[in-house]
């Protein structure tokens, strides 16, 4: 790349060199046009008014790409369904959602692009509910020109697969099963259910019947077996500890349900215990589902319903960061560090 001297009337479509200063006395001072800006038609009577009759411009070489349009071939590269970038600027390039969904993110091959010179690539956490237009990840080229070696390697780490992309959550019906002799006898009030019921309606999903039963472990099974013949999932809440009482686990396992998962490294939500009934997700919701503002239900819930299947991998890596901060000054998750 090489800088030199040109009469601004023969500096179309070149590089500025330069950043370049317009002041107008009471109404402004700063950059009116920034080095790395490709000039255009319209800015040469703008800069002559500024003063500016020659401009140091940029000359790329044959191997050279200019940071737009490095920015928006390695947007192209790594961005995959359910986003849409943004017009390059500044050698910048965000990625934003094109809907409501669950943002993947591949960071083994995210780390290997960030390794290379000149690039960078930035994006929210795997795993995370994204909203249409959020800015779910963001391209910046570094100097005012990359090689174009760089962007050769960069589809070699890509190989044709995207690198970040959303996938959209399907509508599903739940069956919800609350168990507990003190809600079913009437002595307490019950709160799974309305806390149950949002979270699934915030995702677009819904509960198609509630059932009420006492720590019974053969009407607990029956009623699970029977709920996931009419639902996608079933939900069951209360009784998951180990106490003698606590029959739910028994009763899951007990329908020839295949559980993946019991104990979880998050909390709250210790005692969440997930299984396969006929390929139909039942939970197991610990009390603390009823109280607490987060769980590990709202972590699950969204990799279910696009379609992810809960494996004991997967919980046992929410440990770092499974420990909710409880703040004081007001719940802020998604956006926070809770099981990220």
């Amino acid at each position: 790349m090489k800088v030199k001297s040109v009469d601004v009337s023969e500096a179309v479509g070149m590089i500025l060199g330069q950043d370049l200063t317009r002041i107008v006395p009471g109404e402004f001072k700063g950059v009116a046009f920034k080095k790395g800006h490709m000039i255009q038609e319209q800015d040469i009577p703008v800069m002559r008014s500024m003063g500016k009759n020659n401009v140091y411009v940029l000359k790329l070489g044959p191997d050279e790409i200019h940071e737009n349009d490095a920015a928006a071939t390695l947007a192209g590269l790594v961005a995959g369904r359910g986003l849409k970038g943004s017009e390059a600027a500044e050698g910048k390039v965000e990625l934003k959602a094109e809907r409501s969904g669950l943002l993947k993110v591949d960071a083994d091959r995210l780390t290997q692009i960030n390794l290379l010179t000149g690039v960078a690539l930035a994006t929210l956490h795997d795993g995370v509910l994204v909203k249409p237009d959020e800015v779910a990840a963001a391209v910046k080229i570094i100097p005012l020109a990359l090689p174009a070696a760089t962007l050769d390697k960069i589809a070699a780490i890509c190989s044709g697969l995207p690198l970040v992309s959303v996938v959209p959550l399907s509508t599903q019906k739940a069956g919800l099963i609350i168990t507990g002799n003190e809600v079913y006898d009437g002595l307490i009030q019950d709160r799974f259910a309305p806390v149950i019921s949002q979270k699934l309606s915030a995702l677009g999903s819904t509960i198609t019947e509630t059932v009420f039963l006492p720590d019974d472990k053969l009407r607990i099974a029956a009623a699970i077996e029977q709920l996931a013949g009419k639902n996608d999932l079933v939900i069951v809440t209360g009784g998951m500890s180990v106490d003698p009482d606590d029959v739910t686990p028994a009763a899951i396992r007990s329908t020839g349900a295949e559980v993946t998962v019991y104990g979880a490294p998050v909390l709250p939500g210790a005692m969440f215990m997930t299984a396969y009934l006929q390929g139909k997700p039942v939970l197991g919701i610990p009390a603390c589902g009823m109280y607490a503002r987060v769980t590990v239900l709202d972590v699950v819930l969204p990799k279910l319903l696009a379609g992810e299947r809960i494996d004991r991998k997967y919980i046992a890596a929410l440990g770092h960061g499974g420990l909710c901060r409880k703040c004081a000054d007001g719940c802020r998750y998604p956006n926070c560090s809770f099981a990220k």
